[in-house]
């Protein structure tokens, strides 16, 4: 399987806040506060499946690791480069600050279409913050190729990529000829872990840094200005609040079922 041509795959990576972490809200600008973020978990399978997609096709084949974000999102990037990718693009702008899944995967087709020519464009199931998975199918859409989405796992036979898809009771097998988008589940592959000999390597590699007006993209076209989407309120979580403990003595049963009506559960 794989490409006897070699093939040049872009892997879309996001900076995203750790998970490990609770999240904040910058209440002024109604934004998600991104210290202690870091590559997005489900990117991570878009990284693999583009490394697993270069090494089954001919030699010559290269993986680019592209992300949008401010300065500290190049070490998406950078994780990236660890695990394989050859080289990477940083999309860096205050203007991109707000933008929503439409202006985003507007900068990112201005971006891709800089970069040149394209076999692969692949992205995680979604990003592990916004979590709206738009964006594959925008990006179809404004780089006019087929979009295959969901997928659990992925082949490429010369010039045509398939995938299965599962839903809860069919497994689709579907096609496309390349050039295509795909975006890949946390069921495609099992992501490899950056090695000692990786993490040296990443330090050799290029990462080239664009800003909007290297992408023709005017500041009016992204961000709040150029999103479709307004967030007119936000507020923290509620801190969570102390359960109720039933000590068996006897009636924990009945006490628990009491418990299960006034909560209206069943």
């Amino acid at each position: 399987m794989g490409s006897p041509n070699p093939v040049r795959v872009l892997a879309l990576v996001k900076y995203v806040p750790d998970a490990q972490f609770d999240r904040h809200i910058d209440s002024a600008e109604h934004r998600m506060v991104r210290t202690e973020s870091i590559l997005s978990e489900l990117d991570e399978y878009a990284v693999e499946a583009a490394l697993q997609l270069k090494e089954s096709s001919a030699a010559g084949s290269t993986v680019v690791a592209l992300t949008v974000g401010p300065e500290q999102a190049v070490n998406a990037v950078k994780k990236a480069l660890q695990m394989g990718a050859d080289e990477g693009i940083h999309v860096s702008d205050p203007a991109i600050a707000g933008s929503d899944a439409l202006a985003t995967s507007r900068v990112l087709a201005a971006a891709i279409e800089k970069a040149g020519p394209f076999d692969v464009v692949i992205t995680g199931l979604s990003s592990t913050d916004a979590e709206t998975s738009l964006v594959p199918a925008q990006l179809a859409e404004r780089l006019s190729v087929p979009l295959l989405s969901f997928a659990n796992s992925v082949e490429l036979e010369g010039s045509t990529l398939r995938i299965t898809r599962d839903s809860d009771a069919v497994s689709y097998v579907l096609e496309a000829d390349l050039p295509a988008v795909l975006s890949v589940t946390d069921q495609a592959n099992e992501p490899r872990y950056p090695n000692f000999k990786g993490i040296m390597a990443a330090k050799r590699k290029t990462v080239e840094t664009l800003t909007l007006a290297d992408l023709g993209v005017s500041a009016d076209e992204v961000g709040t200005a150029g999103s479709r989407t307004v967030v007119v309120a936000s507020e923290e979580r509620p801190a969570r609040v102390g359960g109720n403990v039933i000590t068996d003595d006897g009636e924990a049963g009945l006490r628990l079922a009491e418990f299960i009506l006034a909560q209206k559960v069943l």
